[in-house]
């Protein structure tokens, strides 16, 4: 009996030591295999970015991750401190609530476990974010906002169309300055009350993708084991979202989804981060009739940084579906859709975007259409359709 009370003893502290390390060493180890980079930056000419006014990215996950922002971090795609480093003016900060277990891009049940709840536990966040995708939602938003709060100025969260303005005339004189939005990937988050955008629009989210891996209460997604279209409480939603001016992103939705919103609404529609199926062909890509409709709305593309949307690993890959959305509707609706830090190998990090600029000028792009891509046409879009 003493032998096996004396056994027991070890095995607990053994399991004891394997938690503690598991927590402190655990998030930080998947954050670094899961948000990779195809290339390593070295001796990149920066001239190429320096002088764009406004450069901006349409989507990032990083407040996914328990990670310090405003630290310069050696892993992931996207913080403060590189944003600055590399004359980025704007980043929006998607939040991710769920995403199931064996996650592809052609079928996911919508019922399926959820992986962010052991990323949430492993973290150590809050318990209230454990279980729930609103708490876990309002989360992240919070994240961000602390983050604003201790930047120093550095960094600001724009939420209507005259914060945007003062922050664009801002940083004309202070380019080391950064500003994020925020938004959300999957209206699941919003766990089927409609009353739940009141308090996600309060916290600054200002586009909302109907659906991500799996279909919901209020949409059917791309890569849902049904695919249906907006639901009766989607359509509510969809209007509810007009009245705040929280701007619709079709990013993963289902083909009839996007016929639905196409019905229901006439606002000017994004697509945070995707690819075309003229260039890469799978479930998640836009189809040329959704490219010239999104268009006809005066909408907004944006290109992802990795293989599966772009069916390439390099900015060249980027900047070929980037010129097939330009030839079909026009260089001011494309802009840049990465996906950074969303559990992807991105062709590179932040620090990259000078490789991103020479592809665009291989491919014919002069320096005026240029800009607008590398973010000119984000900062138009918000100022057009924000609060």
């Amino acid at each position: 009996m003493k032998k096996f009370k004396k056994t027991l003893k070890y095995l607990l502290i053994i399991l004891l030591i394997a938690l503690l390390v598991g927590f402190l060493l655990g998030p930080k180890y998947v954050d670094e295999t899961k948000n990779t980079t195809t290339l390593v930056p070295k001796n990149i000419d920066k001239t190429k970015t320096a002088n764009i006014p406004f450069m901006a990215d349409l989507h990032c996950d990083a407040l996914l991750w328990d990670r310090d922002l405003l630290k310069r971090n050696s892993h992931g795609h996207v913080d403060i401190p590189r944003m600055i480093e590399a004359n980025m003016a704007f980043q929006v900060f998607t939040i991710v609530s769920k995403v199931p277990q064996g996650i592809n891009i052609v079928e996911n049940e919508s019922d399926a476990p959820d992986q962010i709840t052991a990323l949430s536990i492993l973290q150590l966040q809050p318990l209230s974010s454990w279980f729930s995708i609103k708490n876990r939602a309002i989360h992240q938003c919070d994240k961000l906002h602390e983050f604003a709060q201790k930047s120093e100025g550095k960094f600001r969260i724009i939420t209507t169309k005259e914060e945007l303005k003062i922050y664009i005339n801002d940083r004309k004189k202070n380019s080391k300055i950064a500003a994020g939005m925020l938004g959300i990937e999957g209206a699941q988050c919003l766990e089927n009350d409609l009353k739940n955008i009141d308090i996600l629009y309060k916290k600054g989210v200002r586009y909302i993708g109907l659906a991500h891996f799996f279909d919901n209460e209020w949409a059917g997604s791309a890569h849902g084991t049904n695919q249906y279209g907006l639901t009766p409480k989607g359509v509510e939603l969809v209007k509810k979202m007009e009245q705040l001016s929280i701007t619709i992103d079709l990013a993963h939705a289902s083909a009839q989804t996007v016929k639905d919103v196409l019905q229901y609404t006439q606002k000017p529609l994004l697509v945070s981060h995707t690819g075309v199926k003229g260039v890469c062909n799978n479930e998640r890509n836009l189809t040329d009739e959704q490219i010239i409709e999104i268009g006809k709305r005066n909408g907004l593309i944006g290109v992802g940084f990795w293989e599966t949307a772009v069916c390439g690993t390099d900015a060249k890959a980027t900047a070929q579906n980037i010129k097939y959305i330009a030839d079909k509707i026009g260089i001011d609706k494309v802009a840049l859709g990465s996906d950074w830090d969303g559990s992807i190998e991105a062709h590179f990090d932040v620090n990259g975007l000078p490789l991103m600029v020479e592809a665009l000028e291989k491919e014919g792009f002069t320096k005026i259409a240029i800009e607008k891509i590398m973010g000119g046409n984000v900062r138009d879009f918000f100022l057009k359709n924000l609060p």
